[in-house]
């Protein structure tokens, strides 16, 4: 991958972004433009796992579906991949999911990209409509949930330690920092 990021020209279109196939790093397109970041560190996958085992299980009580580290296209040219998503059944082998079939997407905030999950994806996905959106923040141990008014995010509820979070939509879950946050 290395050599076909660093000898491309110009703005890289949707389909040259999807031609590099997978990589051992986060690889994002945003507006023609590349957003490169490390594999995630073990702490963080261990919150992506356990939270990921509670939606698993709610998500297929309604009929839904979990995924984890997904391209997500929220439109032509902007691909993110959060690190969780809620989404109605969708075709398993196609190369990125439709924005329009993300109920929840849930991002583990890393110290070193805090602004890129609170401030660019926030704004990306409301504007894309997807109406949930979970920031998990590894340094205030806090979990915050926003839900979509318009095309901006609205604090519906937060947890820190001792606390809970109640999910109700798109799925009925609760989460508790502390089982998440070694």
């Amino acid at each position: 991958m290395t050599v076909a990021v660093f000898d491309h020209e110009g703005p890289w279109t949707e389909e040259e972004y999807l031609s590099l196939g997978e990589t051992s790093q986060r690889v994002e397109l945003f507006d023609g433009s590349l957003h490169v970041t490390p594999a995630p560190t073990p702490r963080h996958q261990r919150i992506s796992r356990k939270l990921g085992n509670i939606f698993e299980a709610a998500a297929e009580a309604v009929g839904l579906e979990l995924l984890e580290a997904v391209n997500v296209r929220l439109r032509p040219g902007r691909i993110p991949i959060p690190d969780l998503v809620i989404t109605s059944p969708v075709n398993l082998d196609e190369p990125y999911v439709e924005a329009t079939s993300v109920r929840l997407i849930c991002e583990i905030v890393s110290p070193g990209n805090a602004s890129t999950d609170k401030v660019l994806k926030m704004h990306y996905y409301a504007a894309a409509g997807i109406d949930w959106y979970l920031l998990v923040d590894q340094a205030a141990e806090t979990l915050r949930l926003y839900r979509r008014r318009g095309r901006h995010y609205v604090e519906h509820s937060a947890a820190k330690r001792a606390e809970a979070l109640e999910l109700t939509e798109p799925v009925r879950a609760t989460i508790r920092p502390e089982e998440l946050l070694p």
